[in-house]
């Protein structure tokens, strides 16, 4: 059950209380607390007004100026689409010819939103009564959206045409919100989905960027997505909504706009060989989709790169291609790890600014930050380190980071 009150904003005195407020800063919250009791209004609409303002706030990175006419919950925001990748699921149903759609689990309603806009009716179906009219008062400037609290596994599924599923992927207690991670635990669960599309139904179903290769169904399409270098979600397509000879994708969304790597086979762990060598020329650092979606090595191959390890997804080439699908960065040594001789080199090239990234070691970027600049004095320089294995050696690889101006490609 939601654990964010709105009841109190469902008032002329608490929609109105709720406009007037400006962005929300955590530094001015006490005092604005106190003036709007000291004003007449009740602690209960005080409470509902800040909280909802502090989570409008937080929802404009992914509802941009939409967030400030909308209402949320905690969890509801936590687990809800970011509208621009909101509309390219829309955009799947529209495209395969589906007027009509069950939102199964709709959440604040993003989905239902991004559907509506394109003119298809929508069935919005929310279990949990404050999430429900949450996603009544989003959706209420779309006529196309109908909001039904229900359990979503019990709906009458006789007039519509196609299925889009977000299931509840965390648990509510009063002392915040739990990640469940199997998919059989989730609200509803992806054997639900499975069931529906059997049937027949076009089914779209949102599933966390984590879910592994052995859960995900033979019979769809998977694509991971990406937004600004963070892996947002993996989305699972059946039947109509299912590309032809596509079966794993990684889509990025950025400022230079949309790319995607496909697949056409499904992912197994022995087909992912690619040629190992050493940390030279240029280093590439695969976005999160594509590690996620099993594509390092198609990755590699279309660069004429090679991993540095056969476990971690560090790729080398002699020469520098624009991808939009890595960040690059021009090797410029490599040096073992060890903490005496780096701290030594961070003196003697006197840094005082270090970036540190990782993967394969256990040890914390933070950390070893801290050890390198403590007492190596404030110099002027920066330097970007980047810390792996190669077989069992550890070595830190000093780089460069390398900007790129590329335009959206696909592969």
């Amino acid at each position: 059950m939601s654990q964010t009150p709105i009841a109190p904003l469902l008032t002329p005195e608490g929609w109105e209380l709720l406009a007037s407020l400006g962005p929300y800063d955590e530094r001015d919250a006490f005092a604005l607390n106190e003036s709007l009791r000291k004003a007449g209004h009740s602690p209960e609409l005080v409470s509902a007004v800040l909280t909802q303002s502090r989570l409008r706030t937080r929802a404009e990175a992914k509802f941009g100026e939409f967030a400030r006419q909308m209402i949320f919950t905690q969890a509801g925001l936590e687990q809800a689409t970011r509208l621009n990748v909101a509309a390219r699921h829309a955009q799947r149903f529209a495209a395969a010819g589906v007027e009509s759609v069950a939102d199964l689990g709709c959440g604040l309603g993003a989905d239902s939103l991004a559907l509506a806009s394109l003119g298809l009716k929508v069935t919005a179906v929310e279990q949990d009564e404050t999430t429900a009219a949450c996603a009544t008062l989003n959706l209420l400037p779309f006529p196309e959206a109908t909001v039904v609290q229900a359990d979503a596994t019990q709906m009458d599924l006789t007039d519509v045409e196609g299925v889009w599923m977000d299931p509840a992927r965390r648990t509510t207690t009063t002392s915040g919100t739990t990640r469940l991670f199997d998919p059989e635990a989730f609200s509803p669960p992806l054997s639900f989905a499975r069931r529906l599309a059997a049937e027949g139904f076009p089914v779209g179903v949102k599933m966390g960027p984590g879910i592994p290769h052995s859960a995900v169904p033979q019979e769809c399409e998977a694509q991971w997505i990406s937004v600004e270098g963070d892996v947002v979600e993996a989305g699972l397509w059946f039947n109509a909504l299912a590309r032809p000879g596509v079966r794993r994708s990684a889509l990025v969304l950025g400022p230079h706009g949309a790319a995607e790597m496909t697949s056409t086979t499904p992912y197994e762990e022995g087909q992912q060989d690619v040629d190992l060598g050493p940390a030279e020329g240029y280093l590439y650092e695969p976005d999160g989709a594509v590690i996620r979606a099993g594509l390092v090595a198609d990755l590699a191959r279309s660069l004429a790169g090679h991993l540095l390890d056969e476990h971690i997804a560090y790729i080398c080439a002699p020469t520098l291609l624009e991808t939009p699908f890595a960040r690059a960065y021009r090797v410029l040594e490599v040096r073992p790890f060890h903490i005496k001789s780096l701290k030594a080199w961070v003196r003697q090239n006197r840094i005082g600014v270090l970036d540190i990234k990782k993967r394969g070691m256990s040890t914390t970027p933070e950390e070893v930050r801290r050890q390198l600049l403590t007492g190596s004095g404030k110099g002027p320089n920066k330097a970007t380190l980047v810390l792996t294995r190669i077989g069992t050696e550890r070595v830190a690889l000093v780089v460069e980071p390398l900007e790129q101006a590329y335009r959206p490609l696909a592969l």
